[in-house]
């Protein structure tokens, strides 16, 4: 494992430098889980949610998220996006699994968007849900497979 790459000689935070790498086809795949009661998924899946599709809004929260990651992580190069997926799907009784895939090419890698497009869009599932089902958990967030770039393609075991 290499050393840390954003911080300079004397331990500042630094924007690393990506000019001089070639521009590849880049691709991340990040996931996240939201645990909750099963009363509360089943009023999801039945589309009877206070605040409208749960599912739908917080696919489009996701979308929109993976837009704006360098503005919410501060060493975070803005990259043009071509093209963002989230999907939702309940996996269990009580657990909805969140997928956000994004690509670009760019000279840096997509895994923050992906991620962050993953977080909030379980962050939206709590917050539509809330009222009824305080107790959620917000689990399991992680990279699940990156390709492109350097270091190559990456799949979670």
């Amino acid at each position: 494992m290499s050393g840390l790459t954003h911080f300079d000689a004397a331990g500042n935070a630094i924007m690393v430098d990506v000019g001089g790498k070639p521009v590849t086809d880049r691709e991340a795949t990040a996931r996240a889980e939201v645990v909750m009661l099963p009363a509360t998924l089943a009023t999801i899946i039945a589309g009877q949610a206070k605040k409208g599709d749960v599912f739908a809004v917080a696919q489009l929260a996701g979308i929109m998220a993976a837009k704006r990651t360098a503005d919410l992580i501060p060493l975070c190069h803005p990259l043009p996006l071509s093209a963002v997926t989230v999907d939702l799907i309940a996996v269990s009784d009580t657990v909805v699994e969140i997928t956000a895939t994004v690509r670009t090419s760019g000279r840096t890698g997509v895994e923050m968007e992906a991620l962050t497009a993953a977080s909030v869009a379980a962050l939206t599932v709590y917050d539509m849900c809330k009222a009824v089902d305080r107790g959620m958990r917000i689990e399991a967030l992680r990279v699940v497979a990156k390709s492109g770039g350097k270091s190559g393609d990456f799949r979670q075991p």
